[in-house]
């Protein structure tokens, strides 16, 4: 607890005009009836009454007393200045100093601008002026910016910045550290002496009965961070049940070296195992945890852990196990049998991470890497903090984005730095695949080294013309077979085209240009010609309307609800082009013809509440649409299937999407999916996914012409086809009591009629602490885990980088 009061008032100058200060406000007070005002130039003192005393020099307050102390900050930059500064820490120079003040610029200085840094309530207070002392009776609490004290009574040294306190509780925000004792002693900055008290850990509820603390007859919190406690007991809910002499608990206010609790797990393939990280606190921004992981079955599995935040957009983590696997020998043929891997090193692995940096100046900088040592390691370890399924979702929560799937056997690493501008960006982008396909055929995967891709929008002139362009550029590497290097030009113009005063309507047209430089590598073989090129161009035309009405409510939080809708055609024309003697590196290099109608019906719905708040969200869309397709080809069967996609989010708390193609020939439905989420402030969440994709896709009916999959590796289509999706996913979480939730999450495939995964979890979770068991299932392993997590003294990670 920090007390920043420092002595302001004498008996000289600035004495005199407190004194004359206060006997205006006084009068004032006294004239309206009104809680009475004292104010300097760093303190305000009201109160119900105010005395002031000249000898000795005191302030006594009465009733619903506040002191609140008033800090200065800093003038705001201009924004010449602020350009300036960013220019100077880009480049590491130093800041150029400030103008001299002119006329003008003095006429436009802000007004000084402040902040309170701590507040005192009290139902009585006396000031002395001359000791630079407070003394407060009665509802005491004493607010800074990251601490609060509570007590009956107290005296606190402006001066020495210390105090005494009856009966007081003293409450770390950023631990919610919580300190109770019949007599509490502000012994300097952020150490303690506790009379018959207790501290815990956790968040705690006026009157509340800790669901654990230590307790202590004299208690002694030092400025290394430590509590040390003579005739300590733990005690859970205030009854004692082990009993220390004397005791030392980590208090800090930072994070801190420690051991995290524990991780316990038993299952059929890996026997029992052990985990017992250990975090080290390198720096306020930066941490590495050590996983000293064991398996009975395979060995030592060791893992780090290392995270770094320089800013909220500026931070990377860095995660890696390895293990020499007693398991993975040809020998052991029944769990090759069992399991159905393929792998035969024993040295696995798996080493992962992300990295984001945004830059001045528009300036983006993402790095992810994946780098695992055998197609089977992410399917055969996905439990546990280190296993795939965990690191994931953490991933995902911290990044905004995930790993690929753990059945994929083409693991991307990529750096993407990307510069923007109002209406043009340039990308970079560098790809590496770390293959582990059973079979390291040829053609092995290609890697970008690099390519850049430049996008952009501009009016032309005063016209109502708009040039859109993308070029890209692609050097393409790989060990064995084709690559080679390609340009792609692709400029259109575009304008709209006035049908009418309801009707808005687009014209497009655009011209592509791509060109190679072939090359070969390992043992690939190229027979044609090593510089190919390609010129097509696309049409492109559309005309829609928008109809608005806004419909009343009356009687609920919702005042009105609009409802938009926009009915729409659109038409688009690819001529046939010969691709045959060009390169197939990926989906660029085969450019479908179209010729083909579009037409559909958009409608949006968007809820407002109070017309004072000025709130809105949005509440749902359902979309329609189908295609004719004039293709010679396709004479026989023109229309694709109609295409349905509903969004629906009734409450803030649950959102529903449907996805379905229906086929006009007697298909019937040929792709359907549903995505839906639900949680709420209680701590209840489920979610459910189901998707289905028929042999239409692969079959090339007309549905396989209305949608494109993107199936982790978008080009995977032209090397191994798309297979038949049938599949559900389930996760629910629910609270039975107050403490008790139970958790379930399933992946189990309709098509092959197999459960891939299947976790069933039981938590306790009271105040402060939780134990989890997990039993978890796949058709290659099944066992249980325990999960302890205790929010303990000195958390080491207090302060969340965002990860654990």
């Amino acid at each position: 607890m920090e007390f920043t009061l420092t002595k302001r008032l004498t008996l000289s100058r600035a004495g005199l005009l407190f004194c004359l200060t206060s006997w205006l406000s006084l009068f004032l007070a006294a004239g309206n009836g009104m809680a009475e005002t004292v104010s300097t130039e760093e303190w305000q003192i009201e109160a119900d009454k105010i005395t002031r005393f000249e000898s000795p020099g005191s302030i006594v307050a009465t009733g619903n007393v506040v002191i609140t102390k008033l800090e200065q900050l800093p003038p705001e930059l201009s924004k010449k200045q602020q350009h300036d500064l960013q220019w100077a820490n880009l480049l590491e120079e130093k800041a150029p100093a400030p103008e001299s003040a002119t006329g003008d610029m003095v006429e436009g200085v802000a007004a000084p601008r402040y902040k309170t840094s701590v507040t005192i309530r009290a139902d009585w207070i006396t000031y002395d002026v001359e000791n630079g002392s407070i003394t407060a009776r009665g509802n005491v609490n004493i607010k800074g910016a990251d601490d609060e004290l509570r007590a009956d009574e107290g005296v606190v040294d402006l001066e020495k910045e210390t105090g005494t306190f009856t009966n007081a509780t003293i409450i770390r925000k950023s631990l919610d550290l919580h300190l109770e004792g019949q007599t509490v002693e502000k012994t300097g900055f952020n150490t303690y002496h506790i009379k018959d008290g207790w501290i815990i850990t956790c968040k705690l509820e006026e009157d509340e009965t800790p669901p654990w603390s230590f307790a202590s007859t004299d208690t002694t919190i030092t400025e290394g961070g430590y509590a040390l406690l003579e005739n300590a007991t733990f005690r859970i809910k205030d009854v004692p049940v082990l009993y220390s002499p004397w005791m030392i608990v980590p208090a800090k206010n930072k994070r801190q070296t420690g051991l995290l609790f524990p991780e316990l797990s038993l299952s059929e393939r890996n026997g029992f195992g052990f985990d017992l990280p250990l975090f080290v606190n390198l720096t306020d921004s930066s941490d590495l945890t050590l996983f000293p992981q064991y398996y009975a079955n395979r060995g030592f599995m060791p893992g780090m852990e290392f995270r770094y935040v320089l800013g909220e957009s500026q931070k990377g983590t860095l995660m890696g196990n390895f293990l020499q696997d007693r398991l993975s020998d040809p020998s052991e043929t029944d769990y090759y049998q069992d399991t159905g891997f393929t792998h035969t090193n024993e040295d696995r692995y798996w080493f992962r991470g992300k990295i984001d940096h945004d830059l001045p100046n528009n300036l983006y900088t993402r790095i992810d890497l994946d780098v695992v040592s055998d197609r089977d390691y992410l399917t055969e370890f996905n439990t546990g903090f280190t296993g795939y399924n965990q690191t994931n979702e953490r991933f995902l929560r911290t990044y905004g984005r995930n790993f690929q799937a753990a059945t994929e056997d083409q693991r991307f690493n990529t750096m993407k730095v990307l510069k923007a501008w109002d209406t043009m960006s340039l990308q970079t982008n560098l790809l590496t695949v770390n293959d582990v396909q059973a079979n390291n055929t040829s053609p092995t995967p290609l890697w970008t080294t690099p390519g850049l891709n430049f996008t952009g929008s501009l009016p032309v002139a005063d016209s109502a013309f708009t040039l859109d362009w993308g070029a890209e550029y692609v050097n393409y590497w790989r060990e064995d077979g084709v690559g080679g290097q390609r340009l792609d030009m692709f400029p259109r113009l575009s304008t709209p085209v006035p049908l009418g005063p309801y009707l808005e309507s687009r014209a497009e047209v655009g011209v592509r240009n791509t060109s190679y430089m072939v090359k070969s590598y390992g043992d690939g073989t190229w027979d044609q010609n090593e510089t190919p090129s390609r010129s097509l161009f696309n049409l492109h035309g559309e005309v829609g309307t928008t109809l608005l009405r806004n419909f009343s409510l009356t009687g609920g939080e919702i005042d009105s609800w609009d409802h938009r809708l926009r009915p729409y055609v659109e038409y688009d024309y690819v001529p046939k082009t010969n691709q045959s003697d060009l390169p197939l590196f990926d989906e660029a290099d085969r450019v479908e013809n179209e010729n083909a109608i579009t037409y559909g019906i958009n409608n949006f719905f968007e809820l407002f509440g109070d017309s004072k708040k000025n709130s809105s969200r949005d509440y749902g869309f359902f979309k329609v649409w189908e295609s004719y397709d004039l293709r010679s080809q396709y004479t026989e069967r023109p229309l694709t299937p109609v295409s349905f996609k509903l969004g629906w989010t009734p409450v803030t708390s649950y959102a529903l999407s449907y996805q379905t193609d229906l086929g006009v020939y007697g298909e019937g439905l040929t792709f359907y999916s549903l995505e839906s989420r639900y949680s709420n402030s209680r701590g209840d969440a489920l979610i459910l996914d189901y998707v289905y994709s028929g042999d239409e896709l692969i079959q090339g009916s007309p549905f396989s012409r209305t949608r494109n999959f993107n199936v982790n590796n978008p080009f995977s289509a032209y090397y191994t086809g798309l297979e038949a999706i049938h599949q559900i996913n389930v996760t629910l979480r629910t609270k039975i009591i107050n403490t008790v939730s139970v958790g379930y999450r399933v992946q189990h495939s309709l098509e092959q009629s197999e459960t891939n995964e299947q976790e069933i979890s039981l938590i306790y979770h009271p105040a402060c602490w939780s134990v989890e068991l997990r039993s978890n299932y796949t058709p290659i392993d099944q066992g249980v885990m325990l999960l302890f997590n205790l929010a303990h003294i000195g958390a080491p990670l207090g302060v969340n980088l965002g990860g654990q």
